[in-house]
């Protein structure tokens, strides 16, 4: 049987987006600068028996990223996903990630691993964001499912191609 309670090395890889947005009290706006995600997830979450790894690829809004960001972010995948069988999250913006996400779906054709990709409709420091739900959920996931390339988004995990964002319902969708 497997032991589902084992120690795990997870790898996050941020890129940007909505979900690590910080706000400028000088003159009110909010930006991507430098990754907020590993304080928060130290602060929010107990996790004893998960070793959480992160890397910065970019801190773009994914309506500012071209091809060549995607690609970056996908040979950053790669060169995790080469090196150890640690399950990989990416956060990413939410109105491109599918994109990204079927380009890594062409580009690593049997994972050996899960690939998960989330964001937020919210940025985390706001207090009604969904961006710590959308996080815990993908650290969940990428213990739990077989190697394959998904998106993780409010309580829901699709397998890559085949996903879109629902602008109306504010959240992702099998298509």
């Amino acid at each position: 049987m497997n032991d589902l309670n084992k120690w795990k090395r997870i790898q996050i890889i941020t890129t940007g987006g909505t979900i690590e947005k910080t706000y400028d009290e000088s003159d009110g706006t909010l930006f991507n600068r430098e990754t907020v995600i590993k304080k928060k997830i130290n602060e929010k979450l107990r996790l004893p028996y998960t070793e959480v790894i992160i890397s910065s690829v970019l801190a773009k809004d994914s309506l500012d990223m071209n091809e060549s960001d995607r690609q970056l972010i996908c040979d950053r995948i790669m060169e995790l996903h080469s090196l150890e069988d640690d399950p990989i999250v990416i956060l990413h913006g939410t109105d491109t990630m599918q994109e990204t996400a079927e380009m890594a779906s062409k580009l690593i054709q049997n994972p050996k691993a899960p690939i998960i990709f989330t964001g937020a409709m919210k940025p985390l420091g706001f207090e009604d964001s969904d961006a710590l739900q959308n996080v815990t959920e993908a650290l969940i996931c990428a213990q739990l499912v077989a190697p394959g390339i998904f998106i993780s988004f409010h309580n829901r995990l699709f397998s890559v191609p085949g996903v879109r964002k629902n602008k109306v319902k504010k959240t992702f969708e099998r298509f």
